[in-house]
């Protein structure tokens, strides 16, 4: 090895040993401060795709995540904080994964406790009366799959016509664009549809 590259080696090694443990080897790409994945690389960056021309990406603050959380709720309770724009799965012991939603638009808003009373993959759809005399070009009914606007998983919510559910528009997260429902990406509302259980208590602030 010659001198010239024993000293370019030596430099690198000096500006290796200088980076602090959060950029240092494998740490090197990850998230920015404050986000904590709960899994390896999100999945979000994957599905979050409208065209092979378009991407669409969260915001990072809506990636999901684990995050301090002061509770009297017992783990497996669901809080939905509409202002916030996050549903919180407690985990207990102060932690909750946090994962970023969709919400009612002006009109639609709505509070409340509920229990999970169902659990659908895939969900077909059937728009309610009410939404159909709003919107007469939606269909009576609708089949589950990629195009229709539950998603690939459904939380249903006691006896009401309101559920957690996945979109296929991911760039709606964060406003708020629902009749009511609560909008979640796919990838995280499987997560949570895999993690909640029927009967499990769902807090709406």
């Amino acid at each position: 090895m010659s001198r010239w590259i024993k000293a370019a080696f030596l430099a690198t090694a000096l500006v290796a040993a200088s980076l602090s443990p959060a950029l240092a080897g494998s740490n090197f790409f990850a998230p920015p401060p404050g986000i904590t994945l709960t899994s390896g690389t999100p999945l979000n960056f994957l599905q979050l795709r409208s065209s092979t021309t378009k991407k669409v990406r969260l915001d990072p603050k809506f990636m999901r995540q684990v995050v301090p959380f002061k509770t009297e709720q017992a783990a497996g309770t669901i809080v939905v904080n509409t202002g916030e724009k996050f549903l919180y799965l407690v985990l207990g012991k102060g932690k909750a994964l946090r994962y970023g939603i969709g919400t009612a638009k002006e009109g639609f808003e709505w509070s409340g406790t509920h229990k999970v009373s169902r659990k659908a993959e895939w969900p077909g759809w059937t728009p309610p009366a009410e939404m159909k005399q709003r919107r007469p070009d939606l269909p009576d009914y609708m089949p589950g799959g990629v195009k229709n606007p539950l998603g690939a998983r459904a939380l249903y919510l006691g006896s009401t016509l309101y559920r957690i559910h996945g979109t296929n528009e991911p760039w709606t997260i964060g406003g708020d664009v629902s009749s009511g429902c609560i909008r979640m990406v796919n990838d995280d509302v499987i997560d949570l549809y895999e993690r909640v259980k029927i009967g499990a208590k769902v807090i709406v602030l």
